[in-house]
């Protein structure tokens, strides 16, 4: 019996420290944990997404930061968590997700094979374009605004999260 605890113990402490665990935490709990992303929790909340993104997936989030929602016109994050706007927001936030897991180095290989573009459809429909700017992965949004990726392979249970300083828009 003691050797079955010292066992487990063992078992337990290397996936813990590997990072390899049945508690791993899904998308939105790993946003909900981060104090830079507040506004996007509260929009994923607003915009009832929050079943959505803590399911199966796998998905890759493009995730701005409180910051580049600040970027936003004054009043737009207000406006859009008004219930009248809640289609608005759905499209806006399934534009920031992709389907699958795709992790910074496949971002780069695709970026590479793309000769210097890749292409990723989102989960509302619409294109981003990943291209390297010096060091630097860039995303450019339908209408032509970039975000620079900020932070890569935030892993999670049901995908991996990139930050990014803008907010990317869709047509």
């Amino acid at each position: 019996m003691k050797t079955k605890k010292i066992i487990s113990s063992a078992i337990l402490a290397i996936a813990l420290f590997t990072g390899i665990s049945s508690f791993a935490q899904n998308v939105v709990e790993v946003a909900v944990g981060s104090e830079n992303h507040t506004t996007l929790v509260a929009a994923v909340k607003a915009a009832g997404l929050v079943d959505t993104l803590t399911g199966a997936g796998p998905f890759t989030v493009f995730a701005p930061t409180n910051a580049a929602f600040d970027k936003l016109p004054a009043g737009t994050v207000a406006s859009l968590l008004e219930p009248a706007n809640l289609k608005t927001l759905q499209g806006i936030l399934t534009y920031h997700v992709v389907a699958g897991k795709i992790d910074s180095k496949a971002v780069v290989a695709a970026i590479k094979a793309g000769k210097g573009k890749a292409v990723l459809t989102t989960v509302q429909g619409g294109t981003l374009t990943a291209s390297l700017k010096g060091e630097n992965v860039i995303v450019t949004d339908d209408k032509g605004g970039v975000a620079t990726i900020t932070a890569v392979d935030l892993d999670a249970s049901n995908g991996i999260i990139h930050v990014i300083d803008t907010v990317l828009m869709h047509k």
